[in-house]
């Protein structure tokens, strides 16, 4: 696994021809159109290091795989990489984590060599990514991988200057990694923007991009690409939107490729300790300030269900000399982008987030995954310890925190082929700051403020969990659940907003609300209020 590039680009960098040498031969002046790449380019695989495939793949491109360190292809470049190269449409299932980054960079970029693209002749291969953090990432990459290339590239995103990047369209960019929207947005208002000469599309975690929203921007998309063009799927889990995507975007006969089949287990395999402890609500804070304040020396990703919830969290350990960082929808996108370089790059450090981190941001050397609310479902499980133990060689743990009543949830990842056992811990070392807290967000008015907003979206979040026969609002002991945020009385929550009574919030990168989309349906949903002292076995009303 290799480290994202630090510096930070303007996010349509293209780097110029001028390392063209005279022996490159130039397109015809007269057409802007590229010729077809015929099929059959490369030869048999004999090993799976890199080094098999010269002949099959530019000085260039392997100088570039070298200069980044690697040697040998992980099974889904194995697998990929050769009918790729050949000009075969692919289907690929592989887990995050897996190195199919590098599985679709190296074809792409092989396309673009062979056909002797130039900037005039536009865009050659688009990368679609979810996310702004996993474009960057997938960015970082291909530029390394083009160290030694001349072709232009560029980096096209939401929260970016756009005119900047209308500009450098116009010049003429022959890879461009984007995300749907703002690439959408491009398509349809920026008129020197080639993209006629299209070769290759890939979609990077189709299911993902499905997920957080894009299912109308991606039908557009394709409708007005060139329809003969290669096409790339990667998705770490097969559902019936991604099948309609490949139906729509793929040849009549595309190549799957599946790596995780016939595995044991769904989660990395790299993970040397993957375990779940049970702590009741009250407890909650006090077990993750313990556990994070023993492991400050390594590194930690904690994922919270909502992003007022990181804030709180955020601006509370940083105030009681607990050092982390955070990463939400709701910053600014320069904010985001600095946070996850700082992490990238530092040796150790705890970083807080959302899942808008968790899909297939390539962050070295992670110790643990700590998982403070709950995922999901399974495949969030999978997807959010993806972010440890990386690649070939990588090691690392995940942590599931766990109220008694949600046990039930242990049976759902069993049936996902997630290996958990319980981790044992000695209550009587859990550090006692219960009072401390208390005082503190009773009289720091902003921690207090930002605790509530945090408690009301955790309740928020629980709500709209879609396994509610385990994740029941109705069974949360809200005294006990304010505890953990500092609160002796808990606040009122009104469940009105933002509800949508059953399905889980459809999260967007940036998205309104609490991280979550506004939904478009609202029921007549509870309102919960703690009867404090009338009743001390009531609490809520409806």
């Amino acid at each position: 696994t290799k480290k994202a590039k630090t510096e930070e680009d303007d996010s349509a960098e293209v780097e110029d021809g001028d390392k063209q040498d005279s022996e490159e031969k130039e397109v015809e002046e007269e057409e802007d159109e590229v010729p077809s790449l015929p099929l059959g380019v490369t030869g048999a695989f004999e090993d799976n290091s890199f080094a098999s495939l010269a002949g099959s793949v530019s000085e260039n491109t392997l100088k570039g795989i070298n200069d980044m360190g690697f040697t040998h292809m992980t099974e889904i470049q194995h697998k990929s990489i050769k009918p790729l190269l050949e000009g075969r449409d692919i289907l690929a299932a592989a887990k995050t984590g897996s190195g199919k980054t590098l599985a679709f960079l190296i074809p792409a970029v092989e396309l673009i060599y062979k056909l002797k693209f130039m900037p005039r002749n536009g865009t050659g291969v688009i990368i679609l990514s979810p996310t702004r953090e996993l474009a960057m990432q997938t960015y970082g990459v291909l530029k390394e991988l083009m160290n030694h290339h001349v072709h232009t590239y560029g980096l096209i995103m939401g929260g970016s200057n756009r005119s900047a990047e209308a500009q450098k369209l116009g010049n003429g960019i022959n890879i461009i990694v984007a995300t749907p929207g703002r690439l959408l947005d491009h398509m349809q208002n920026t008129p020197g923007f080639m993209y006629k000469n299209l070769q290759c599309l890939v979609i990077d975690e189709a299911d993902r991009i499905l997920e957080v929203g894009f299912e109308e921007e991606m039908k557009q998309i394709i409708k007005l690409l060139p329809k003969r063009r290669q096409t790339m799927l990667f998705s770490a889990t097969q559902t019936r939107k991604v099948e309609d995507l490949a139906k729509i975007s793929l040849k009549k006969e595309p190549l799957y490729v599946g790596v995780d089949d016939n595995k044991e287990t769904a989660t990395v395999d790299g993970l040397e300790q993957t375990g779940y402890v049970v702590c009741p609500s009250e407890k909650r804070f006090l077990l993750l300030f313990t556990f994070l304040k023993k492991n400050r020396k390594k590194k930690l990703m904690v994922f919270f269900s909502s992003c007022m919830s990181v804030k709180y969290h955020y601006e509370l350990l940083n105030y009681i000399d607990l050092p982390v960082l955070a990463i939400h929808g709701k910053q600014k996108q320069t904010k985001r982008t600095t946070t996850f370089f700082q992490f990238c790059n530092a040796e150790s450090g705890i970083l807080l987030c959302t899942d808008v981190a968790a899909r297939g941001l390539d962050i070295p050397e992670v110790d643990w995954i700590v998982q403070y609310d709950p995922p999901d479902d399974p495949k969030e499980y999978i997807h959010r310890v993806g972010r440890t133990a990386r690649g070939i060689n990588g090691r690392g743990h995940a942590l599931l925190i766990l109220r008694p009543e949600e046990l039930g949830f242990l049976r759902y990842l069993k049936q996902a082929r997630v290996p958990l056992s319980e981790f044992e811990f000695s209550w009587s070392k859990i550090s006692d700051i219960q009072s401390q807290l208390e005082k503190l967000i009773e009289k720091n008015y902003f921690l207090h403020k930002s605790a509530q907003e945090a408690y009301k979206a955790y309740i928020r979040a629980y709500d709209s969990h879609s396994l509610k026969q385990i994740y029941d609002v109705n069974n949360l002991d809200l005294p006990k659940v304010s505890l953990s945020f500092g609160f002796k009385v808990p606040p009122f929550v009104d469940l009105n907003v933002n509800s949508n009574h059953g399905r889980r919030l459809q999260k967007r990168g940036g998205g309104g609300g609490f991280g979550y989309q506004k939904a478009k349906s609202v029921h007549k949903a509870k309102i919960f209020k703690h009867i404090s002292k009338k009743s001390d076995n009531r609490q809520f009303s409806r």
